[in-house]
């Protein structure tokens, strides 16, 4: 049978990457359809001319449809969604505000209401075989000790609004199980690819290279965090091979999957990972993590290195991730979360080719 797939949050970085498996992976895919921002547009065309080009397309096997996801029925034209609606077989949601400083008010519109919308229109697809949401596995806020993928617990609170709405959009996305064939994802931090180091924006893990690049010159650099705190971070390969495979196979419908990495390091040994391949040394004594805190309330600070103060949450939070059912059914098809350790010289040399190039910084307030 003919595929025919939609996505919301193109051209990011993951959207972008699984449409690439898909034309990688797949024959009998009939069209794909991407809906955007028109502010988005210009970049969403370079990006289909390359897939075009690479994977020698007609014109037209990606569409692009002009959209939002924070208005009703998408913001869809009448008759476009009439096409949609007897033709769509896969959806992946992945629109969403990533940005751990958001405002409340943005992150609840996008990330909240737009989910619900998205939830609205997928119920009216008559084709549909698999709806694949894209949580984070960072919904457990600031719950610690081991954290399960059946579970979906209000936490005592949590370190941003990107948590909250991610966690407040689950719960909308877990409710249409019955109804929908539904596959939740919730990954770790997505870094770059394992191997080339390739991504599209320095957030995240790279915010503390930002950081250590600034202060290239200090006189030492002090541990910083909870000695026993993970850090869980995963490649995109490694995200865009599970997805595929679970939102295809039977085994995936209606099922939540942490996609994190079962044997993560320690908050300190990537710290130290991390500045000795970039500056060639290793962490001296300890701060305390209050002073960092401090220091990083100053806006000119945090432009001046790069880093949001909301990173400094993730260096003490004692939370671990069970993935034990993504690994189950991850290896029937033999697909494994590669090892951190492997992945550091490829990610801080791509970081090191492309510091200087601002496309890649996010903004910092």
């Amino acid at each position: 049978m003919a595929q025919v797939y939609f996505f919301t949050g193109f051209p990011g970085f993951i959207a972008n990457q699984l449409i690439r498996g898909i034309l990688t992976k797949y024959d009998n895919v009939e069209k794909i359809y991407v809906l955007i921002l028109p502010t988005m547009k210009h970049q969403a065309i370079i990006r289909i001319n390359q897939f075009n080009e690479q994977y020698s397309l007609p014109d037209g096997k990606i569409s692009i449809i002009e959209g939002d996801i924070t208005k009703v029925h998408l913001g869809i034209d009448e008759k476009i969604q009439r096409e949609l609606e007897t033709s769509i077989t896969h959806v992946f949601h992945l629109a969403a505000i990533y940005d751990l400083a958001v405002p409340k008010d943005i992150a609840y519109r996008v990330n909240v209401d737009g989910t619900r919308n998205v939830n609205e229109w997928v119920q009216k697809l008559q084709k549909l075989q698999r709806y694949t949401y894209f949580s984070t596995a960072y919904i457990a806020g600031t719950r610690t000790g081991i954290l399960k993928e059946d579970e979906l617990i209000k936490p005592p609170s949590f370190k941003n609004y990107y948590e909250e709405t991610k966690y407040e959009a689950e719960l909308l996305v877990e409710s249409l199980k019955k109804q929908v064939p539904v596959t939740i994802i919730r990954p770790g931090i997505v870094k770059g690819h394992s191997k080339t180091g390739e991504t599209v924006k320095f957030d995240g893990p790279y915010l503390f290279l930002n950081m250590m690049d600034r202060l290239r010159n200090a006189p030492f650099f002090p541990k910083m965090g909870n000695p026993e705190a993970e850090i869980n971070l995963v490649p995109v390969d490694f995200i865009v091979e599970a997805v595929l495979y679970l939102s295809h196979a039977d085994v995936g419908e209606g099922k939540t999957y942490h996609l994190t990495d079962p044997k993560p390091y320690k908050v300190l040994a990537l710290y130290e990972m991390m500045l000795n391949e970039l500056l060639g040394k290793r962490p001296k004594g300890k701060m305390p993590i209050f002073i960092p805190r401090f220091l990083l309330s100053f806006s000119s600070i945090r432009k001046a290195l790069r880093i949001e103060k909301e990173t400094l949450d993730y260096l003490t939070w004692m939370g671990k991730f069970d993935c034990t059912n993504a690994q189950r059914d991850l290896q029937e098809a033999s697909i494994s979360c590669p090892d951190l350790k492997d992945q550091i010289p490829s990610m801080i040399r791509f970081y090191l080719e492309n510091k200087d190039n601002d496309q890649y910084h996010i903004a910092i307030r």
